[in-house]
């Protein structure tokens, strides 16, 4: 069976679970993976330092297995500025609803990549992670003297060129099929959206280093097909997403449950960047409405988000999820963890 690379870092199985930021991927779901012989990891993105310390050492509480830490490597103020008003007005009408005070316009936050790298440093994960770009050389330099292995995202096959070129130890091929944020960080999303297997196929063949298959993959049969194509190891997200363990809300959880058909869409209605999740309600009335920056749109909508979440309505939550949303299986992530493997055993 591949995994080699991770072998290497004390992990037993080629599974990965996806970084999932916002609260999804809580330490009590990265260390269940990594206690079942996977790879946990822990999505940093929009957690300060003390928080991403706050959360190894919870994970630390729970294993002491290997886990890893995302972070986003990009993706701040690419876009030119639109007039916050109409997106303020359609917040507005949600908060309304939800009996929350009227938004308001929160700052377009810097980029904190460089406090939450050293965090992650401090931290020590066997393994760093990130997605929209690609860390300067001197700060994957100071992830190799601590120690910790680096993974970048890749969509396109230059783009995991470029990570190899730059020393990136492992590379995500992020099929179009994955849920939530596309990783894109060479030229327009659109011309990313590659399928995973044909994303692997055409990374594996231009690169040497070790690489992880991630998007729609739902089952063991899935993640051997992965192998196939050149993959090392796989890594999922929504397959976890309605593990007990998981921090998802209830109503999103319970969505990807009752999902009988892949209505996933792209939209950027909700964090301001291109990111796949069921289509809902806050999407349908924001389609023809300016989006904020990433993560200005994020930060606008997380009150909305959250509330809805505590009042048990999918409508205004932002629900991503993965092409391979409507086979996914309501188990503990042990028992998940242990039904890929004997699937991926069969083949």
């Amino acid at each position: 069976m591949p995994g080699t690379f991770l072998q290497e870092l004390g992990v037993e199985h080629p599974i990965i679970l996806a970084p999932m930021a916002g609260g999804a991927g809580s330490p009590e779901l990265v260390a269940a993976v990594s206690n079942a012989g996977g790879l946990g990891s822990w999505g940093g993105g929009y957690s300060t330092p003390q928080q991403i310390l706050d959360a190894a050492k919870q994970i630390r509480a729970f294993t002491s297995k290997p886990f890893a830490i995302n972070l986003f490597a990009g993706g701040y103020n690419v876009r030119p500025p639109v007039d916050p008003a109409p997106m303020l007005a359609q917040v507005a009408i949600v908060h309304a609803k939800l009996s929350l005070p009227p938004p308001t316009l929160p700052p377009n936050p810097d980029n904190s990549f460089a406090d939450q790298l050293a965090a992650v440093i401090e931290a020590r994960p066997a393994l760093f992670s990130f997605t929209f770009g690609i860390p300067d050389a001197d700060a994957l330099a100071r992830l190799h003297q601590a120690g910790i292995r680096t993974c970048g995202t890749a969509t396109a096959v230059e783009e995991g060129r470029r990570l190899a070129t730059a020393g990136v130890e492992s590379i995500v091929a992020q099929g179009e099929e994955a849920g939530a944020h596309r990783g894109t960080f060479l030229g327009a999303m659109e011309s990313s959206m590659v399928p995973t297997l044909e994303l692997t196929r055409g990374i594996a063949s231009a690169v040497s280093v070790p690489l992880i298959a991630s998007g729609g993959l739902m089952d063991g049969h899935d993640i051997a097909a992965t192998f196939a194509a050149g993959a090392d190891a796989a890594q999922l997200g929504t397959a976890f997403l309605v593990c007990p363990e998981s921090g998802a809300a209830a109503a999103y959880k319970q969505a990807l449950l009752d999902a009988r058909r892949d209505t996933t869409v792209i939209t950027r209605a909700y964090s301001g960047r291109e990111a796949r999740g069921l289509r809902n309600a806050f999407i349908d009335m924001t389609m023809q409405t300016p989006i904020l920056p990433f993560r200005q749109q994020n930060d606008l909508t997380r009150p909305m988000r959250n509330e809805s979440g505590k009042q048990g309505l999918a409508d205004y939550i932002s629900l991503w999820a993965g092409r391979g949303v409507t086979r996914a299986r309501p188990m503990p992530a042990a028992e998940l963890m242990k039904t890929l493997i004997a699937e991926i055993g069969g083949g």
